[in-house]
């Protein structure tokens, strides 16, 4: 193991990025990688985190994607004879770019690894562009998708709950547990949604903070962090209680919208077991219930009596 470690020593580039997030050190250190002709399977993706909690991790003493220039340039570096170095600068479809720079909110720690072995083959490879089924462009479309949906369960399941300020405000605090790193990604999503709204939202990542002006970004937080449940959330629940309609339940469907780990933490979840549980009942009375009778006739005029029908 040590013999295989210290050969691939010699003919591994090591890029060390400064966050898991890094897209502009990732798109700097492929662009400098691609063009000194460097082969993916040559390349090897950490993350300072990454480097940071492994002890063996081959150059965790690199300083970024510089790195990989002086790496992809230095003498004896091992380059495939069959794949010479793109003459000009790579140019890749934009709908590539968009999906890396999601994919790059992904936990999957091959991301880094998979987004390089694309740009490489894109720029060497012509028929990959028209090639849907290739198994490297239908990975990185399940991560792209599994980021997207995330994000959207994010705006979707996301509960404030007021926190009065010295200063007489009110703050909205939020606590959410993503599946990906798209806290900060998709804070300007709630900055447009509640404009008027001073608001926090807290994640085991990395929290942000809205202050009617600016979007602030700050460090991970803890449940405990966020504020307990309050009045407002009682009146939420009668809300939740009074809109549900029995009749519609369908709960394989409400699952596959609103999946069950979201659920602690979302207020309205505690009521779903009763409700479910009294749906059938409730559905046959209101079908037995006898009709009502509006309470109040809309007066007709001018312009719907010139849209009835002639007699």
């Amino acid at each position: 193991m040590d013999d295989a470690t210290t050969t691939a020593t010699d003919a591994v580039t090591t890029v060390t990025l400064g966050h898991a997030t890094d897209w502009a050190g990732f798109r700097a250190a492929a662009r400098t990688l691609l063009q000194g002709g460097r082969p993916p399977q040559q390349v090897q993706w950490f993350t300072a985190a990454d480097a940071a909690g492994d002890l063996f991790a081959e150059g965790s003493g690199e300083a970024g994607p510089a790195a990989a220039d002086d790496a992809a340039r230095a003498p004896g570096a091992s380059f495939s004879p069959d794949a010479p170095p793109p003459a000009s600068p790579p140019r890749v479809p934009r709908e590539f770019l968009q999906r890396c720079e999601r994919v790059v909110l992904h936990r999957d720690p091959g991301r880094f690894a998979l987004m390089y072995r694309l740009l490489w083959r894109l720029a060497h490879e012509p028929g990959l562009r028209h090639d849907p089924l290739d198994p490297d462009r239908l990975r990185l479309q399940h991560l792209d998708r599994a980021v997207k949906r995330d994000m959207h369960k994010m705006r979707a399941f996301v509960r404030f709950r007021p926190v009065p300020e010295p200063d007489g405000g009110t703050l909205h605090i939020a606590w959410f547990e993503p599946d990906h790193w798209i806290t900060e990604a998709n804070a300007p999503f709630f900055a447009r949604r509640f404009t008027q709204m001073r608001w926090a939202i807290l994640t085991p990542d990395a929290s942000v903070h809205w202050d009617g002006q600016r979007l602030h970004q700050g460090p991970a937080a803890q449940r405990s962090d966020a504020p307990p449940p309050d009045a407002g959330e009682a009146l939420w629940l009668t809300y939740y209680r009074n809109i549900f309609n029995p009749a519609r339940l369908k709960l394989d469907m409400m699952r596959k919208e609103m999946p069950t780990r979201y659920w602690k933490n979302l207020p309205e979840a505690t009521l779903i077991g009763e409700l479910a549980q009294t749906a059938q009942a409730r559905s046959t009375r209101m079908v037995e219930a006898p009709g009502t009778v509006p309470r109040r006739r809309i007066a007709a005029g001018p312009g719907r009596a010139a849209a009835r029908p002639a007699e």
